[in-house]
């Protein structure tokens, strides 16, 4: 030790002993050195005091220090589910992990408090917070040495709040002196009856519930309001083993607690004899665990909108007071619950008639079977099916033609109707079948379906596969397809825009072009693989389908200008290449809904939205899918001006006229082309059927003003469907479905052209004008109404008109002739004067 050190040290102990030696010299420390001396009882209580000092300081080092404040409670906000709506305002599912309905102290019938006050705290109403009888049986308990289970009891309401809100369920000695500090604390900061709510809205009582309730719903059926005594005692035994009594094998158990309960609210006060007794002649009359009965139609639906709200929100309760499972939120969607049933019903069965005769698809998945685990495996692969009677079970074995599948529920059964390719691990789907189950044939094939309102971008369905039950991906909203002649009606308007016309006539032939030194030529075909020969007019080739048409109005147009056309209706963007023009790139089957939805109103197209706005837990809006504000709508008394109009919201990404021409012509689809399936629903349709090389995809898109839709079927893994495979008889009857399910939600009402639209009647084969006939109902009219832009209307012909026609043709030949014999005789004869061809025909 250093000189430096040992002085220090020195000084230390030098001033302090000059300290106690000033102490002692003082005349109260005299005073105490003679008493502490002299009187042993002086001494105790000195060491006493002592004692308790330092057990207050071992007392706030571990419990004090870390205690939450109580005044949390008064801005406490528990956990609430997010609940949905659909377009109606009915409730059509919730976002919940834990089962939790807030209700008011007002609101909780007073028979429940009293059979919970009996049960836990019939000493609630006078205690401070802590009763000191109970916690000192509760601590003898904790300390008995021959004790085999937790100790209990001793727990006041007011503890049981503090230990479910504040502190945790941690189970020691510590945590019970937090309780009594705490208990003590939120006696001074809430009234009784708001500790008595947050207690019977917070408690745990099993089946996944958080209060009461919750709780009523889960084992009842019933909200507290119409709970009987027997229940709302049963409901009040269910703090001390909530897991226990609400099982069938401790049903007894249960019933004698219950009797317990019911007999504590007589000697109480709280009920006579009499009511206890015929409550106690009651069965528990619990129902089987169940979980919300929502329509599962709405599946794919709820999960983008679940998607949609965590990126806004987040998920849990930490990520913000909003979060999806614990912000309470309360969700108005634009779902449409009829549509969406129509929408999968279509959907199911066009995939189930497709893939029928095909042999069985495969497995829904795989998984271990262990004799001990298999259910757990099974639980865990989340798969369920809730088409007709079907249940999703794995097959434990297989011998020859004997098989046996389990469920979740641990059930197992024998299994009929075996593929031959079925193992043991198989997770399949089946059906009762007699005695036993038989295997059903989930579709290998899938497929998507959106509908949506044109006049809003509300999405009004999406069904996103054959069940949600068998995975979350959505092929509505997710899956990336190539829209094969679908992307047609887009590539007409962009030929509309630059000067063509639906009379306007296009060679369907050959086409070829060079695409450079690395790619070479490209030649392009017509699905049928050869051309028809001849001229048409555009409205035949997009009736019909005609790819060469296709790609020749695109060169002629511009393929920029296409490429530039699908971006602004949102279908993609892709590089300016013919082949895009016939639907060679991808896309969803919402975007080309949204895209079909503008051509219905008029080139004006809205962002889709699923969701139209979302409240928080007190019912304050706090986002909209509509932005707009009208700042004078609300104004005390009218200034005289013009009412205040909202402005438009949707933009115009195509020329009005445009879009009624292509929507005219798409009728025609309807009417005499590729999607004639739908023409027998005698409504105001449109729309355009679409099959892409494999064919991998069919599809079909369009609808009427109210109600625009799209659907597709394919493989996830794009594979041939087969050669027969089109549109038109696949995709269009599932959309024919989707419209007869929902047939009071559609209506004849023609389609209304914009300003500048001329009607005009033409021969529907070769586009002329025509003056004599008129248009009939007959789909295969040789004169149709056609509509043209203004300045592009067709030239009128008359009787003259052809007169001159005829009269020009018969001069050319006269003169090809006189050419003729001219060159016959140059050989033979002098030189004579030449006359031109021009000079020859001066009138007419």
């Amino acid at each position: 030790m250093s000189e430096q050190t040992e002085s220090i040290h020195l000084r230390i102990r030098r001033e302090a002993g000059g300290l106690l030696t000033r102490l002692k010299e003082h005349q109260a420390g005299q005073w105490f050195m003679a008493n502490w001396q002299s009187s042993r009882r002086f001494r105790q209580v000195g060491y006493g005091l002592a004692a308790l000092v330092v057990l207050y300081m071992l007392l706030w080092v571990s419990v004090l220090r870390s205690l939450p404040s109580a005044d949390r409670l008064l801005s406490y906000q528990p956990p609430l589910p997010t609940m949905v709506r659909g377009v109606n305002g009915e409730i059509v599912y919730s976002y919940a992990r834990e089962r939790r309905v807030q209700l008011r102290f007002v609101d909780l019938p007073k028979p429940l408090i009293n059979a919970y006050l009996s049960a836990e705290d019939k000493t609630f109403w006078s205690h401070g917070g802590v009763d000191i009888t109970g916690t000192l049986g509760a601590v003898i308990d904790y300390a008995n040495p021959l004790r085999t289970r937790r100790a209990v009891g001793g727990s006041t309401i007011t503890q049981q709040v503090a230990k479910n809100i504040l502190i945790g369920d941690e189970y020691s000695i510590t945590r019970k002196f937090k309780e009594m500090i705490l208990a003590r604390r939120i006696e001074g900061v809430l009234e009784k009856e708001q500790i008595l709510e947050l207690y019977l809205n917070e408690i745990p009582l099993g089946r996944q519930s958080f209060g009461v309730q919750a709780a009523a719903r889960a084992y009842f059926g019933k909200d507290v309001g119409d709970l009987k005594l027997h229940e709302a005692a049963f409901l009040a035994i269910l703090p001390k083993a909530p897991e226990r009594y609400g099982r069938e094998k401790y049903q007894q158990m249960a019933i004698n607690r219950r009797n317990y309960v019911l007999d504590q609210m007589v000697s109480n006060g709280w009920a006579t004899p009499a009511q206890a007794a015929e409550a106690k002649a009651q069965p528990l009359g619990l129902i089987a665990r169940r979980s919300e009965s929502f329509d599962p139609s709405v599946g794919y639906f709820v999960e983008d909108v679940r998607r949609e709200l965590i990126d806004k929100y987040g998920e849990q309760s930490k990520d913000g007071p909003n979060s999806i499972y614990g912000g309470g939120l309360w969700v108005r969607t634009s779902l449409d619950p009829q549509l969406q049933k129509a929408a999968q019903d279509a959907l199911r069965t066009g995939l189930l008639r497709y893939q029928a005769g095909r042999g069985w698809g495969g497995p829904i998945a795989k998984i271990k079977v262990d004799p001990d685990g298999w259910q757990t495996e099974l639980i865990a692969a989340g798969k369920s099916v809730t088409f007709q009677n079907w249940r999703v079970g794995v097959v434990l074995s297989r011998s020859g033609n004997q098989a046996t599948i389990g469920f979740t529920d641990g059930s197992k059964a024998p299994l009929v109707a075996l593929p031959d390719s079925l193992r043991a691990g198989d997770v399949i789907a089946a059906a009762p079948n007699g005695n036993a189950w038989a295997v059903k044939n989930v579709p290998a094939v899938s497929g998507g379906f959106v509908a949506i309102d044109p006049n809003s971008g509300r999405v009004l369905a999406v069904q996103g596969g054959f069940d949600a039950g068998l995975g979350s991906f959505n092929r509505a909203t997710q899956a990336q397809r190539q829209p094969g002649s679908t992307i047609k009606p887009f590539v007409y308007a962009t030929g509309l825009d630059n000067g063509m016309t639906p009379a306007t006539e296009v060679l369907d032939g050959q086409f070829c072009v060079y695409q450079g030194a690395q790619l070479g030529q490209k030649c392009f075909r017509n699905f049928d693989m050869r051309g028809a020969g001849g001229t048409h007019t555009m409205r035949w080739g997009l009736e019909q389908s005609r790819n060469l048409m296709t790609v020749r109005i695109a060169n002629d147009a511009g393929m920029d200008n296409v490429s530039r056309q699908i971006d602004r209706v949102g279908i993609g963007k892709y590089p300016p290449y013919l082949s895009f023009a016939l639907g060679a790139g991808e896309t969803t089957v919402l975007k080309m809904a949204n895209a079909y939805a503008a051509l219905a109103n008029n080139g004006v197209q809205y962002t889709p939205t699923l969701i139209d706005f979302v409240q928080d837990r007190n019912g304050k809006v706090i986002w909209r899918s509509d932005t707009r504000r009208c700042e004078k709508c609300r104004m005390a008394e009218w200034d005289g001006k013009p009412m205040p109009r909202l402005a438009k919201r949707g933009k115009q990404v195509m020329d009005p006229r445009t879009a009624f021409q292509v929507i005219h012509m798409l009728e025609g689809v309807v009417t005499r082309g590729t999607a004639t399936v739908l023409r027998d629903l005698n409504l105001s349709l449109f729309g355009k059927t679409g099959t892409t090389t494999g064919p991998t995809n069919v599809w079909f898109a369009g609808g009427s003003q109210d109600i625009v839709g799209a659907v597709y079927l394919g493989y996830d893994q794009p594979r041939s469907l087969g050669g027969y495979a089109q549109g038109g008889s696949i995709a269009a009857p599932m959309f024919k479905q989707f419209i007869q399910e929902s047939r009071s939600r559609w209506f004849d009402r023609p389609f209304v052209a914009p300003a500048n639209i001329h009607w005009v009647k033409i021969d529907r084969v070769s586009g002329s004008k025509v003056f004599a006939g008129s248009p009939t109902d007959d789909p295969k009219s040789s004169i149709i109404w056609e509509a043209f832009k203004a300045d592009s209307e067709v030239q009128r012909t008359t009787r003259q008109d052809d007169l001159a026609k005829q009269r020009d043709a018969l001069i050319a030949q006269i003169r090809r002739g006189s050419q003729a014999r001219l060159t016959e005789t140059e050989s033979s004869e002098p030189a004579a004067p030449q006359i031109t061809a021009d000079s020859a025909v001066t009138i007419q």
